[in-house]
């Protein structure tokens, strides 16, 4: 019971039919991290096209989350709502804005490919046992690593679930699992930090997004593509190298102890 997790029902709303996503109102905000409120407000100002309606559903499209989360981006910013208004508005004029909304979902897109797991907190108990506790899930949904409501748990990723239920099994405690979680979080946010910089210190800019032309655009865009891999790729091949050394290591210092 505990294994055979059921996958989460959002995923499923906001698949559509022919490949492409949609999401309900409460979807598209959540995964925007805007308010549900804000939805509307933002249509009235003319920032987001209305949701297509099929009955008394609102169905939000990628390209109302990627221009949530452009909206988003330009408050944070300290533009004014009538600014981005203005802006929007000029990229459009321009014919920038598609090239723009296009190379946001180019940058954003695909590097979390996970499957949800859903389960009760009773088949959570179940599966990591006696020595799982409500602080380590309270910690666990801090990191980042569950979302609760209610009875309900749900983990977004089923390889970190399956990973930590594994080293479980293997006798470390999951208090300091989450602590060596803790940990790499902040070192996979410093490289993030790092290799991010490099692509908008050399490829984007100083100037920034706004100033760039059509074509410009579609540059950045395709450099995107080319370098998606790279850091995944890097930080995979260094993590090897890196635990093939450690371990050599320790081998040795075992074998050394045995003598």
């Amino acid at each position: 019971m505990g294994t055979e997790a059921q996958t989460d029902g959002t995923e499923d709303i906001a698949a559509a039919a022919g490949g492409e996503r949609r999401y309900r109102r409460e979807d598209v905000a959540r995964a925007a991290g805007v308010k549900v409120r804000n939805l509307r407000y933002y249509q009235e100002r003319g920032l987001l096209p209305p949701p297509r309606r099929e009955g008394r559903i609102a169905w939000y499209s990628d390209d109302h989350l990627t221009r949530l989360r452009l909206i988003s981006d330009l408050l944070g910013r300290g533009y004014t709502v009538n600014g981005i208004g203005e802006l929007l508005a000029a990229w459009e004029h321009g014919g920038g804005l598609s090239q723009l909304l296009g190379l946001e979902r180019e940058m954003t897109r695909d590097w979390v490919q996970e499957e949800p797991v859903t389960m009760t907190r009773a088949e959570l108990r179940e599966l990591f046992g006696p020595g799982a506790t409500a602080e380590h899930t309270r910690r666990a949904a801090e990191l980042g690593y569950v979302r609760l409501d209610g009875e309900r748990v749900t983990y977004p990723s089923r390889r970190l679930l399956e990973a930590t239920v594994a080293l479980v099994r293997q006798g470390v405690p999951l208090g300091e699992i989450l602590d060596a979680g803790d940990f790499v979080q902040v070192q996979a946010a410093a490289l993030a930090d790092r290799f991010v910089g490099l692509f908008r210190q050399h490829v984007i800019g100083a100037e920034g997004l706004g100033p760039l032309s059509a074509s410009q655009l579609d540059h950045v865009r395709e450099a995107v593509a080319a370098l998606r891999p790279v850091a995944g790729e890097v930080v995979a091949t260094e993590f090897a190298r890196a635990m093939g050394r450690r371990v050599e290591a320790e081998v040795a210092e075992l074998l050394r102890t045995e003598q």
